[in-house]
């Protein structure tokens, strides 16, 4: 059992001191590195007297800077707040009306000014980096502090803020270390987002066990050439990321297990798991391990797991999403008699305590008995075993990419631009029915006779100044007038039908 996160992470300092932690495509940062720039960063925020427990906004991508940056954030007693270089403006803007930050710690530059708070940027940072110091640890997050709070997509453009305590995340990492059957030291991919909680996923499992994290940046997923080059220069023990990374990983053939025999674990979360992404992938990895997991971000990543078997995948051409952990209750709630499906209702010692400065959101999808509970609003079936097997959302809420969307808040979105009348977006599903793309089905304003590919051209361009760029829809379809139902409302479900006719 893990009793602290970061005096985990300090102790693999004080043992291991030269073990690397952090691998930026070759470029190493050892453990006496990270406890060294993070004990730097505490120190230097104790010196700004904030108020105590008051998040810090942290802006960059996947570096080593980030991670310093977070576990010194913790250590002064403050969560901190991860936003991603590649967000919208009007996204840093909205994070920082809610959160209410006193101090942001720009990594990387920022794009635009954010007023009424402390900004220590990039340079400043580097300088602190190399203060000298061993930071006492009198009054780092602890309990049911907050840890870290992540921003999910919003129903009507405001995101919420997830708060995710100490005690949330030692419950997850606990199950992590536990029930994985994770490598000694484990050597992990660091894909995700650090804005994502996928990320967390590996990296705070692998550094409390004094493993290394391996990166692959979000300029290397985003290019499959150099994806495929860069791939043979990992050396990991254990895969994490969405089925949709592996998915095109398994594109290059080269992409076996004679070419990784290191690669042991593959851990899949974030949206479905197809049994013919499976097939292939045990097809060319025959000795690792294979799992699924299931969890939204406001219980801590995940709370159910299953290991992929042949007699899984021969047993079930859906595949389960897997059994729940062991300190943690699921019940379905509003149970259909015919289908035996319901919501999901998870309670539990990783569920949040709710959304940041939010207690109308809160109290809507949050309650409290004996545990903290949270109302999922996906559907599912539980067989008689406790194997629990995903069927959807209860609302218009999907995943794509491994990223959940609120098609309330693309269309937000797409309402607000001034060429549009009116629009909405749906999903486009494969034969798994797995989210492929986005589609907006449009009306617009004026027809001034530019080529749809023009007109779309332009709207892509105006979105990506406000929404994050895998919100953005990949295919508009322009019409005269949407349908509508008997309530005068849009037709949802008849567009949804109508994206996917020729499946």
């Amino acid at each position: 059992m893990t009793a602290d996160i970061i005096k985990a992470i300090d102790a693999i300092a004080t043992k291991t001191p030269n073990a690397v932690a952090y691998n930026y495509l070759g470029q190493t940062n050892t453990y006496a590195e990270l406890k060294q720039a993070s004990d730097a960063v505490a120190n230097y925020i104790d010196g700004l007297n904030l108020a105590a427990g008051s998040p810090i906004m942290v802006y960059g991508d996947q570096t080593f800077a980030m991670i310093a940056v977070f576990l010194g954030s913790v250590k002064s007693g403050h969560a901190y707040i991860p936003v991603d270089q590649h967000s919208p403006n009007d996204r840093l803007t909205m994070i920082q009306k809610i959160a209410q930050p006193q101090l942001v710690i720009a990594v990387k530059p920022l794009p635009i000014a954010l007023p009424a708070v402390d900004i220590l940027d990039a340079t400043q940072l580097q300088i602190i980096f190399h203060q000298a110091g061993n930071y006492q640890l009198t009054h780092a997050v602890q309990g049911n502090d907050n840890f870290y709070i992540i921003f999910t997509s919003g129903t009507t453009g405001q995101p919420k803020g997830v708060q995710i305590s100490h005690q949330n995340l030692i419950s997850f990492v606990d199950w992590m270390v536990t029930d994985f059957d994770l490598p000694q030291q484990p050597i992990s991919l660091d894909q995700a987002p650090y804005s994502f909680d996928l990320s967390v996923m590996d990296l705070y499992p692998t550094l409390v066990m004094g493993g290394e994290l391996q990166v692959l940046p979000k300029e290397v997923t985003d290019n499959f050439k150099i994806l495929f080059a860069t791939l043979p220069s990992l050396s990991l023990n254990v895969w994490v990321s969405t089925p949709s990374l592996v998915d095109i990983c398994l594109l290059e053939p080269s992409f076996k297990q004679e070419n990784y025999p290191a690669l042991t674990h593959f851990i899949f979360c974030g949206e479905e798991l197809t049994h013919q992404t499976v097939a292939e992938l045990m097809g060319r990895f025959p000795a690792a391990q294979i799992f699924n997991t299931y969890g939204p971000t406001e219980t801590t990543v995940a709370v159910t797991a299953i290991k992929i078997t042949a007699a899984i995948l021969n047993g079930y051409q859906h595949l389960p999403i897997g059994y729940t952990k062991a300190d943690t209750t699921i019940q379905l709630d509003q149970v259909n008699a015919e289908n035996q499906m319901g919501e999901l209702i998870i309670s539990g010692p990783s569920v949040s305590k709710g959304y940041l400065n939010s207690p109308e959101k809160t109290a809507k999808a949050f309650s409290t008995t004996n545990q903290q509970s949270y109302r999922s609003g996906d559907l599912a079936i539980i067989d008689a075993n406790g194997l629990i097997f995903y069927k959807g959302r209860t609302d218009f809420q999907i995943k794509l990419n491994g990223y959940r969307i609120e098609l309330e808040e693309v269309n937000h979105y797409l309402n607000q631009q001034v060429l549009i009348k009116q629009a909405v977006a749906v999903p486009k599903y494969n034969r798994q029915h797995k989210v492929t793309a986005l589609l907006a089905y449009v009306v617009l304003q004026v027809d001034d006779g530019r080529s749809a590919f023009t007109v779309t051209k332009d709207l892509k361009q105006q979105l990506q100044q406000v929404m994050m760029a895998y919100m953005i829809p990949q295919r508009f379809v322009y019409r005269d007038s949407l349908p509508l139902t008997v309530n005068g409302k849009i037709d949802i479900k008849a567009l949804i039908k109508e994206a996917n006719a020729n499946d």
